[in-house]
């Protein structure tokens, strides 16, 4: 394990999910495979129209998320059970594959998320 403090900003990101008008989400990887991302989700964004097209349009989200709400309200809705969750500014949250969202009202939603090398794909 390296000694170094390694220092990365989402505003030169690796990878781009560019969902135009309706957000982005920017994916910088570590050097030990540890991921963050950073999503902005616009007023309207749905991971069925906006998202899931960018992903192979799987059934659901396939992906496992860890993160904290800086602003916005999202709502999560797990495909198996059809429970919505509401996440608001100040959670953290763990989001289990199988899920798909969407942005309530007319504030922008605000998320970073983060992922241990083992969750890649």
């Amino acid at each position: 394990m390296s000694s170094e403090i390694e220092i990365r900003r989402f505003e030169t990101p690796d990878q781009l999910l560019d969902m135009k008008d309706h957000g982005r989400i920017s994916i910088i990887r570590m050097t030990d495979g540890t991921a963050g991302m950073h999503a902005i989700f616009e007023p309207g964004w749905t991971w069925e129209a906006d998202e899931k097209p960018l992903l192979g349009s799987p059934a659901s989200c396939p992906m496992r998320h860890t993160g904290y709400c800086f602003s916005g309200k999202l709502v999560v809705r797990m495909l198996n059970t059809g429970v919505e969750t509401r996440i608001r500014p100040g959670d953290f949250f763990e989001i289990p594959p199988g899920h798909d969202a969407y942005v309530e009202g007319s504030e922008r939603v605000e998320l970073v998320l983060f992922a241990p090398p083992e969750h890649q794909h």
